[in-house]
């Protein structure tokens, strides 16, 4: 058992993507304060590529719920 498993009781898988999830989300929020920032500073290319960057934690955390919800017993 590992340290991870062992405090929380949880699979090593569930906790891995139960983490990912978390810190997508976490830099979402981030990156909307860089989006902001850049808008308010009129740098068009920033906003632009800070939005990819939101958009991919999007996609991650998506990918991560739907695998973390297929592997959670019901």
């Amino acid at each position: 058992m590992t340290t991870a498993e062992h405090v929380t009781s949880m699979r090593d898988e569930h906790y891995n993507l139960t983490s990912v999830l978390y810190h997508t989300l976490q830099e979402a929020e981030t990156v909307q304060r860089y989006i902001d920032d850049a808008s308010a500073a009129g740098d068009t290319e920033a906003v632009e590529f800070f939005r990819d960057v939101q958009e991919t934690d999007r996609q991650r955390a998506e990918r991560a719920k739907r695998l973390l919800g297929s592997r959670l017993p019901t």
